[in-house]
């Protein structure tokens, strides 16, 4: 994980774009994939339209592809243009086991947070 101390960064669009990693992540521990496969696929943790513009998703495509998170390489596509294919690296991998590790403890930190306001309703 690149911030060990802060996985959350601050500002709303940064931190969307951090949970936006880990899910691509995940998404491609699961499977190799494309662009427009990767856009239908997040759709599942909630992001906007907005959110899962062409340009956002492959900007941070390329972004986890320089930090070494993710490599490429041009597939044909039968009939279709060749277009770009996405697998998960070693290195991925170990930013994916950390941010799930992170995401655990924030959960349970959330979780506590709720139970005591609930506590107060009564």
């Amino acid at each position: 994980m690149r911030d060990e101390m802060n996985p959350f960064c601050n500002g709303k669009h940064h931190k969307m774009e951090r949970f936006m990693e880990v899910c691509l992540l995940l998404l491609l521990h699961e499977e190799t994939g494309h662009g427009y496969g990767l856009i239908e696929r997040l759709s599942y943790f909630g992001f906007s339209e907005e959110q899962l513009n062409v340009s956002t998703l492959y900007r941070t495509l390329r972004k986890m592809e320089e930090e070494g998170s993710v490599v490429s390489v041009w597939e044909e596509a039968g009939q279709g243009p060749r277009r770009r294919v996405y697998n998960i690296t070693e290195s991925g991998q170990k930013e994916l086991v950390n941010w799930v590790e992170a995401l655990r403890g924030r959960k349970a930190h959330i979780e506590k947070l709720i139970n005591r306001y609930e506590s107060l309703k009564h």
